[in-house]
């Protein structure tokens, strides 16, 4: 497995070799995250969630994460469940080709998650004889953890799922390690419940840091930070970090959120449903205060935002197509540390690393677009 981790001169390095890139703003540091904060993470990154679990699909993928690393994009997300272990297999593929070529493993942020139940390679003729003899049997999780049928985060499953992912991608560190949408176990579990579950992972996860298997870890989430939090599914961001301070005391490696931003779900920025010291904010406004890097997900929101836009969009972003708007909207927000893009192909690749040589929208000009019309 290859050694190493992302660190401040690795991805200083790799931004110095994209000057045009760097000019325009695309490489941001995330400066009140502690112990992460000197990390150059790119304003666009890669994702590996769609496509079919096949070789043709494995091939694509491969191609784009290395043009990515080519291009600019430091900064690969990933989830052991993705394709049935296949998108991180690729990401491994990737990694092994380019490594003979110059790119180091120090200028690259790898992330992925776990918290779902995951098949190896391709659908099983049978999944629940699969989930018996893979992970019951060995005594890997109890049924009793499993909520919904398909997600568990018992801390000997997700160390268990941390060991398939470094095998996956062929490496010693994984730079960030997400507990994959743990509010889906909202809907079983009391909430005291939850909260005993959640922290039992960090502090699984702070032994992981330790081992030097990780570097930071976070949730990444769907509906968690989205909602009011009087819905089954709301989180609150504050509460979620001080159950990391439990676990891992003042000097926690809880550094990251995910959680999907785009122009059809904008809430990060406009919805105040987050709380510190009883004060409300938006979950933006509170992951600052508390230290937390927020990467958005969904950015094209699956291809939703790639056509038909409001023509006023374009005036305000700037850019020639609707696809190119909605990448610009998303890495250009306030607050937000990377825009997460799923990208299986090459030339999504090359398309859309354009939007990164453009500088960023200007606070005043993207809050505007809040305002009514």
């Amino acid at each position: 497995m290859i050694p190493g981790f992302a660190t401040a001169e690795g991805t200083a390095r790799y931004r110095q070799r994209f000057p045009q890139l760097a000019q325009a703003g695309h490489f941001r540091r995330p400066e009140h995250v502690p112990g992460a904060g000197e990390l150059w993470l790119p304003s666009i990154g890669l994702g590996t969630y769609l496509g079919e679990p096949d070789d043709a699909g494995d091939k694509r993928y491969t191609e784009a994460i290395a043009e990515a690393l080519r291009s600019g994009i430091n900064l690969l997300d990933t989830a052991i469940n993705y394709r049935h272990q296949r998108s991180e297999r690729n990401i491994r593929e990737a990694l092994s080709k380019l490594m003979d070529a110059g790119v180091r493993r120090d200028e690259i942020v790898v992330c992925t998650k776990a918290g779902y139940l995951s098949f190896d390679g391709e659908m099983p003729a049978d999944p629940r004889a699969y989930f018996l003899k893979e992970y019951v049997e060995p005594g890997t999780l109890k049924p009793q953890e499993v909520a919904g049928g398909m997600h568990c985060m018992a801390p000997k499953y997700l160390a268990d799922q941390i060991e398939r992912s470094r095998r996956n991608l062929g490496l010693e560190t994984i730079d960030v390690f997400y507990v994959h949408n743990p509010e889906s176990q909202l809907g079983e579990v009391p909430h005291e419940e939850f909260r005993k579950r959640l922290k039992a992972a960090f502090e699984m996860l702070e032994k992981a840091v330790a081992a030097n298997t990780i570097r930071f870890y976070g949730t990444a989430t769907w509906n968690a930070f989205r909602v009011p939090i009087t819905e089954h599914e709301g989180m609150e961001l504050a509460e979620v970090v001080e159950l990391a301070r439990q676990a891992g005391g003042e000097q926690h490696h809880f550094r990251f959120v995910q959680a999907p931003f785009n122009l059809g779900m904008p809430e990060l920025f406009a919805l105040r449903n987050q709380h510190l010291a009883k004060e409300p904010g938006t979950l933006l406004e509170i992951a600052r205060r508390l230290g937390v890097a927020v990467v958005g997900s969904a950015s094209l929101y699956q291809g939703h935002l790639t056509r038909d836009l409001p023509p006023f969009l374009g005036e305000r972003l700037g850019m020639t197509s609707d696809s190119a708007n909605a990448i610009q909207f998303a890495r250009s927000a306030p607050g937000i540390a990377c825009a997460l893009i799923g990208m299986s192909r090459r030339e999504h690749v090359i398309r859309n690393i354009e939007v990164g040589g453009h500088p960023p929208t200007p606070p005043e000009t993207w809050e505007g677009l809040f305002a009514p019309r």
